[in-house]
């Protein structure tokens, strides 16, 4: 279009448009060609477009991690730390923005002086060389100039866009680069001759590749690299495995915390690269039945859970729930099995999630099964039930093999394997494995009895729903699709907008463009008023003397036309320039504000339910695409708005003022131009919202199996889950679409309208011009103008829509800034000095519901501690001990009753003041990523000699140094961390930590027994004087052989007194050897099961 105008031009002025064009021409070709030009707005652009959407990964990325790991957050009282780490992110984040604004601004600014710059030089060209303007060269060259406006303001958005696609196009390049995992070569087939074979590896060597960052950039792939048992990707490997595994066989691996238990289970489901060596399954096509250590659930009911894509049989899925023994846990979700629960099963305990995580492999109903350490989250009498009913029962001819820190439960294994060090150093039955001998002494004291388990479940078939249904009947709010607002964008979303830009910026910014507007139009009026004027003027060339004077007046004339065309052509410049800088720096002032008020509101919500109902996909959603909305996009298009907004103001004006009776033209046309653009704005608002909404979903989906990736793979659900995505994606895409198609259709009638304008326009200059009623100039330049109007009406029209469509983005960040509850910051009264010195922590009458319509957690519960007592928390699972926490922590605020700790009401306090005075060691470890130091000591509030102390002290300071010590790397969620080394780094947090109370949430439940004996003698000799409280599964985790108490057979306690949960109610608590005295009491029921 460009070339064309430009052709014109020279058409319509001759040779004299030559200057302007060539200028024109010159500045296109040096913009693609000439180093320095070609550098500043291509390349430039381009490192700066690569470097932002790599810090913009790095951002949502770090930021998603903190979602996961809002509740570690929220009890070590990390929110301002994290804030400002994000900050920092966001900062170098702008820094990349900032450049790319200032040089797109510079590129505008540039383009939108074009068409002045050409006038110029035309019109002073063509004038100096002798010639008088005319109304047909000086309108017909304005209406062309006119016409490159759009394409020239255009260009730097084409380029940047076009620089944007280039940059994605290499990253999706990248991701499709990486290898895809290949079980044909991973595999060998087995022998036909060898049908008894369920599993056969000779000689294998396996590993995560060659680096930690080649992992990293392969996350996809790799799940990070890294296992969740091993050590770190660069030093740890399987090595010299040999092992072979009849159908049908029970396999038994156990080993110290990160010997490669779970490394070994991965290399079985090809998750770790293999060197070396022969590994061969029976069943690849069918896939395996896996249970990981740290249960991966998705969002959804528990019986879709369960099914997991499979149809629903009644029989098989009634004896499934009942062999992992889920049907007392039925019984008290509000709708059974069809519960809705969140991401990564948030709302249920951990034993359930374990036992939800077991009942979707069996139900798959596999050939061959690998749990990982799966008894570790129930207590004795599930996984008792679990053993006898499950893995011995329905699961008794499948091939399984079980990692596990639970010895009892090897006993009747066929073969038993011990790891150490990423090698299997002992294999045989348990009679021929020496190593069992150290457990000897436990296993006999336990007299762990692998009979039938007493408890009955005949109640299991009024708990199921129909079966044909999978959907929560309660209508509970954590499966609730994402709402969204109806009708227009509220005129407060726009306010808050402004209010982020500043209004005096924002002043300034619409002070320029009416600025900028007013001498464009001017600078064109000037051109009529001088042609109108030379036209008037005499041309009598009869008299000599005459001449000589007009001569000298003309050229008197001509210097001020000149001077008085060039001010108005620089004013304009010089307004341009203010315009394209001040819009830069305003949308990067909101787009800072916005996203600082967004992240300290998530951070700081009041009730941790919220992200338990949210969705991580739908919270990132807002730091991702929403943000860069507000960031890119939502300041490209206002600016474009505003920009076609006064330009049509302004082309109205003059054509009026030069055709009065163009009024007689636009009154019925405004109705139909108002009438169309309110039907476009109610479609494509409404489209974008859609859009923004089905985006979500996505996010989610995507999110849940990258961590998920094991599982879906291991059961061969991969095709299942590329669908689901296919469909989230199309469902997306059909929103776009139907949103370009809105545009089109809006295009095709606003051509009309002009066309019916122009045709009006040119009626009456003609008739104006026959009864010679009007100005020549005025009525040329009014002509001119007119031809502009269809272009400049669809772009409001267009523009306006668009920015209301992206105007959603703020109005979403905004319903989490103006909706979402925070924190009280202020508090009501301060704690005392050197609280709580005593640690005494009173419970009176708490009632504590998580959602409004579900029944109470906690039910009455009334309970007082004595000054550095260790009270011990046991209960089945889903008792309402870890609620306990809750309310005690303020995580979630209660319904009712008071927490007392020294004699202060904690309601009364500051969140901050409470949480930094009492510890926890969290039932689900989480770390983040980066260095161990920047896990244990975030805030830096210790030196390193107490870091070295306390990672001794928690027998954990070897294992660091083969890492590479407190600067070694931590992969995403410690990954490349045993669980069990996850457990002990928190516990050196609690260690540092030093506090006079002390919670403990089952954190010895995936380590082995003597690591186990280890931390709890730390437990007892670093928090002597503190109040110690303990939630636990294991009776043997309250009851340790050093403590003070003695109880019978030479027994002791580790807890002065055992609180036993039921229900959300407190059954009992006393003193161990009294509770164990009653043979009637529940905690004798629960010692006996496990002790005697």
């Amino acid at each position: 279009m460009v070339s064309c105008v430009l052709t014109l031009c020279d058409l319509a002025g001759g040779y004299h448009c030559f200057t302007g064009t060539c200028c024109m021409h010159l500045w296109i070709i040096g913009s693609f060609l000439s180093k320095a030009e070609g550098r500043v707005f291509f390349q430039n652009i381009s490192e700066l477009s690569t470097k932002l959407m790599l810090q913009k990964d790095e951002r949502v990325k770090v930021m998603a991690e903190i979602l996961r790991g809002i509740r570690v957050i929220k009890f070590h009282v990390w929110e301002d730390h994290f804030v400002d780490r994000i900050e920092s992110l966001r900062e170098l984040e702008l820094k990349q923005l900032r450049g790319r604004k200032y040089l797109d601004a510079l590129c505008v600014y540039f383009w939108a002086t074009t068409p002045v710059v050409m006038s110029i030089f035309t019109f002073a060209t063509y004038v100096l060389l002798g010639n008088k303007l005319t109304a047909a060269t000086v309108f017909t060259s304005i209406a062309l100039l006119n016409m490159l406006i759009g394409p020239l303001n255009a260009f730097p958005w084409v380029l940047n866009g076009l620089t944007e696609a280039w940059v994605s196009l290499k990253r999706i390049q990248r991701l499709l680069e990486l290898p895809d995992m290949d079980l044909k070569n991973y595999y060998t087939a087995l022998p036909d001759t060898k049908t008894e074979l369920a599993i056969f590896i000779k000689d294998g060597f396996f590993g995560y590749g060659s680096t930690m960052e080649e992992n990293q950039t392969s996350q996809t792939h790799t799940r990070d690299g890294t296992s969740q048992d091993g050590q770190g990707a660069t030093k740890f490997m399987l090595t010299n495995i040999t092992l072979t595994v009849t159908k049908g066989q029970f396999i038994g691996v156990m080993g110290s915390v990160g010997t490669g238990k779970s490394s070994l289970l991965s290399a079985l489901l090809a998750e770790l690269k293999k060197e070396c060596g022969v590994i061969a399954l029976s069943d690849l096509d069918k896939g395996f039945g896996f249970v990981a250590q740290q249960p991966w659930l998705q969002r959804g009911t528990v019986r879709e859970n369960i099914l997991f894509g499979k149809s629903f049989e009644h029989n098989r899925y009634k004896a499934v729930i009942e062999a992992c023994c889920l049907v007392d846990d039925f019984s008290t979700l509000p709708d059974g099995d069809l519960t809705g629960i969140g991401e990564g099963g948030v709302t249920l305990s951990g034993g359930q999630k374990a036992r939800v995580s077991l009942a979707r492999a069996v139900y798959q109903d596999k050939n061959i099964y690998f749990l990982d350490d799966i008894m570790s989250a129930v207590d004795v009498n599930v996984a008792r039930h679990i053993f006898n009913k499950c893995i011995s029962g329905l699961l008794r001819n499948k091939t399984r093999i079980l990692c596990t820190h639970h010895i009892q439960y090897l006993l009747s294994a066929d073969h038993i394997l011990v790891m150490e060090d990423g090698r299997i150093t002992q294999q045989g039955k348990y009679s021929a494995t020496s190593v069992l001998s150290d457990y000897d002494d436990y296993l006999l004291r336990s007299e762990f009895n692998i009979g039938d388990s007493s408890s009955s479940h005949n109640k299991n078939d009024k708990l199921l729903r129909n079966d044909t249904d999978t959907k929560s009947v309660s209508g509970d709010s954590i499966l609730e699709e994402e709402g969204r607002e109806e009708g227009s964008v509220q005129l407060n979303v726009y306010l808050s907008y402004l209010r982020a830009i500043g209004y005096l910026l924002s002043g300034a910014i619409l002070l320029c463009l009416f600025l900028m507007q007013s001498s464009r139009n001017l600078t064109d009026w000037w051109l009529s008023y001088w042609v109108t004027h030379e036209s008037l003027e005499p041309h009598n060339k009869s008299n000599t003397s005459y001449d000589a004077v007009t001569n000298s007046i003309e050229a008197s004339n001509l210097s001020y036309y000149l001077t008085v065309y060039a001010v108005f052509a620089g004013l304009n410049s010089v307004f341009t320039l203010f315009r394209a800088f001040l819009f830069a720096y305003g949308g990067i002032h909101a787009a800072t504000n916005v996203h600082r008020q967004l992240l300290k509101t998530i951070m700081k919500v009041n009730t941790i339910m919220f992200f338990d109902v949210s969705p991580l996909g739908r919270i990132l959603n807002r730091f991702s695409s929403d943000t860069y909305t507000i960031d890119d996009t939502l300041p490209f298009i206002m600016n474009i708005l505003l920009a076609q907004f006064f330009g049509l103001l302004g082309t109205v004006i003059i054509t009026i003022y030069g055709l009065p009776w163009l009024v007689l033209v636009l009154a019925p046309l405004v109705p139909v131009y108002h009438w169309l653009q309110e039907l476009y704005r109610l479609t494509s608002r409404e489209l974008k919202r859609l859009a923004s909404v089905t985006l979500s979903p996505v996010y989610s989906h995507f999110n849940e199996t990258l961590l998920g990736l094991p599982t879906i793979r291991s059961f061969r659900a991969v095709p299942r889950f590329k669908r689901k995505n296919e469909e989230n994606v199309e469902a997306n895409q059909k929103c776009q679409y139907a949103s370009q198609a809105a545009a089109q259709w809006l295009g095709l009638r606003l051509q009309f309208i002009g066309v019916a304008m122009v045709t009006g326009i040119g009626l009456i200059a003609v008739l104006q011009h026959q009864f010679d009623v009007a100005d020549p100039g005025l009525i040329g330049l009014a002509i001119s103008y007119s031809l502009a109007v269809t272009s400049l009406l669809s772009g409001v029209v267009n523009a306006f829509t668009e920015t209301e469509k992206e105007m959603i983005a703020v109005e979403r960040a905004c319903q989490y800034i103006e909706e979402v509850e925070s924190e009280k910051t202020q508090a009501v009264l301060s704690p005392p000095y050197a609280w709580p010195s005593q640690g005494v922590v009173t419970f009176n009458n708490v009632v504590l519901k998580y959602r409004e319509h579900l029944a109470p957690s906690l039910k009455g519960v009334s309970f007082t501690t004595r000054p550095a007592e260790k009270i011990g928390v046991v209960g089945r699972t889903g008792a309402g001990k870890s609620s306990l926490l809750m309310a005690l922590f303020r995580l979630v605020e209660l319904t009712d009753g008071e927490i007392l700790i020294d004699t202060v009401n904690i309601s009364l306090i500051s969140l901050r003041s409470l949480r930094s005075r009492i510890a926890i060691i969290p039932q689900e470890p989480f770390l983040f990523c980066g260095t161990v130091r920047q896990n244990i000591n975030p805030l830096d509030q210790y030196c390193d000699s107490e870091l070295v102390a306390a990672l001794r002290r928690c027998h954990l300071a070897a294992a660091i140094n083969r890492l590479g010590g407190l600067e070694s790397e931590v992969g995403h969620g410690g990954l490349n961390l045993s669980v069990g080394q996850r457990q002990l780094l928190c516990l050196v947090r609690a260690v540092l930590h030093n506090a006079k109370i002390l919670c403990i949430d089952e954190a010895t439940a995936n380590v082995d027994a003597e690591t186990d004996r280890h931390i709890q003698r730390t437990l007892r000799t670093s928090f002597q004087k503190s109040t110690v409280i303990t939630i636990a599964h294991r009776i043997r985790t309250v009851m340790d052989s050093d403590s003070i108490k003695i109880l019978p057979n030479g027994r002791s306690t580790f807890c002065f007194r055992v609180l036993v949960m039921g229900d959300g109610e407190i059954l009992e608590f006393d003193s161990p050897d009294k509770l164990l005295k009653n043979k009637e009491s529940h905690f004798y029921k629960l010692a006996h099961q496990e002790l005697y």
